[in-house]
This record gives C-alpha cells, structure tokens and sequence, in this order.
C-alpha cells in the first residue's frame, strides 16, 4: 500500500475542535507555518468534518487528522462520502482517525449500546469499505491500546494511534504491529518546571481518563496497580505526563521514537483547559519540528 508516511511531531488538541472557530482557524494557520506536520482532533459529538474542513482550509502542508472519530456517532456511509468530498477539495491531507470511544459515554446516550468493540470496529470498517468511494485502509488508521484491536490496525488500517500510553507501550505495540504500519502515540506534556504546579494540572486531567475502563484496564496491563491507578499516583503520571521544559518534553518524544513511533502528536496541557495554549506550541516548535 502507498501508505501515508507521517513523522516528526504533531499537535493534538481539543482547542482547535471545540474552541472558537475562528481562533481554530487562525491557531492551524500558525501551526502550519511553524512546521507542524500533523493536527489531531478528538471527536466526541458535534460535526467533527466542518472542523477538519476549516482546519484543511486554514492551512497548506499540515495533515489534519481526527484522534479519534468516534464510530457509534456516524455512519459508514456518511464517513465515506465526507472523506472523498474533503480530499476532493483539499487534497491528500485528511488522516482518518477512527474509535470505538467509551462504554460509559455511548451508554450514557443509549444504555446496552456499547459491545463487542472489536467486532464494532470490524462491522464499520465493513461498512467503509462497502461503499461506492471508501475510505483507503491507508488513509485511515484505528484507536487502539491492547493486542486484538493493534492487531486489527494492521491489518484492516494504515496503523494505530494510541492514546495515553507510555514509551514501553509503544514498543509493545510496534512488536504486535510489526514493522510496516505506521505508529502515532499521542504524548501528553506540560511546559513547568514545578512539580507540583505539574501535578495539580495533570492530576484532575488524568482522574477523568482513568475513569474509563479502556483506559484504566491499559494502565494494569502496562505494569501499574490498582492503587497507582485510583490514587493517580505520582509514578503513573510521571510516566503518562512529560512535564518540565522543552528538553525534557524531547526526551519523551524521542523516547516513543526510539521505541518505534513513526511520529509522536504532542498534547499540552495548561491550568485554563479551554485556553489554546499557542505560545507553548511556539515554544515547543522550536524543539520539536
């Protein structure tokens, strides 16, 4: 397959999806410019492809990638045309991200919706490839954290994004990829020096991911306890969380590289969570790209 060979560093930020959208838009132009060669955008209701079409249109060379789309929120069909109407128009820039979400937020909406997210998984890849213009596996890569759905990015997609994950996952999950899909961990940083300012942001932060069994199952499986996990301990955040000043942010950074990551997308963090936190990505650009 010609698969789209994405590497370096991105950004991945929820600012850009749900924030102004004229300050999104403004924000990616910038982004652009400085050398970023991917934006990822998480998908948690809303009209997920106006936001990847005003990000498409305010930049040039920049991939614009969701991280994740959220499968129980759309339909194949709906994916399929969206996507060949947006590469129509913008051209070969759009990463088609895609997720099985979160059995405590589908069920929240419909109660006993959320099974078998493998086979979920499977069923919309079905339903993609089904259509008159699908989606190429190429152009398209799934969420995933343990062996079966890693093993399934390999096979029906382009390769796996995982989120929330550490160095020592990404090489587990190359060694179950193997060598030719692409790799995309999203790394979770915050630009202080103080210990605890970094705790006090990325605790509360972690708590609401940790409340997920997706999420939570993974930490157990990565070699953290239950206390670590219930507690947010300083040992899991540590190792989920880059914090301190650019170096160390590169340190993690090239630590998932040299794990086997083909390009790292870089979420940070600040106090205010809806702020858009652009002279930390100017900072960081420097470092990074």
């Amino acid at each position: 397959m010609n698969r789209m060979r994405l590497s370096g560093v991105g950004i991945w930020s929820s600012q850009l999806r749900y924030g102004d959208p004229a300050e999104s838009a403004e924000a990616a132009a910038e982004l652009d410019e400085l050398g970023y060669p991917a934006l990822w955008i998480p998908d948690v209701g809303g009209k997920v492809f106006d936001a990847v079409e005003s990000l498409l249109a305010a930049t040039s060379r920049t991939v614009i990638a969701t991280g994740i789309l959220n499968l129980w929120m759309h339909s194949p069909e709906d994916v399929a045309s969206s996507y060949a109407r947006l590469t129509g128009a913008h051209g070969d820039r759009f990463l088609l991200g895609i997720g099985v979400s979160h059995a405590p937020l589908i069920d929240a909406r419909e109660p006993g919706r959320y099974r078998k997210p493998l086979a979920a998984t499977e069923s919309f890849l079905d339903g993609i490839d089904a259509t008159e213009q699908p989606v190429p596996v190429d152009r398209r890569v799934l969420a995933a954290l343990g062996p079966k759905m890693l093993s399934l990015s390999a096979h029906r997609a382009g390769g796996a994004h995982p989120y929330l994950v550490t160095p020592d996952h990404t090489a587990s999950a190359r060694s179950t990829l193997g060598e030719g899909p692409l790799l995309l961990p999203e790394q979770t940083v915050i630009l202080t020096d103080d210990a605890d300012e970094a705790r006090e942001i990325g605790a509360g932060w972690l708590r609401s991911y940790l409340a997920m069994p997706n999420y939570a199952n993974n930490m157990l499986r990565i070699g953290f306890t239950e206390d670590d996990v219930a507690q947010v301990s300083d040992r899991l955040l540590d190792a989920i969380i880059a914090w301190g000043d650019e170096s160390a942010i590169l340190r993690r950074v090239d630590e998932h590289r040299q794990a086997g990551a083909d390009h790292v997308c870089v979420q940070v963090l600040l106090s205010d969570a809806k702020a858009y936190p652009r002279e930390e990505w100017r900072r960081l650009a420097a470092a990074l790209t």
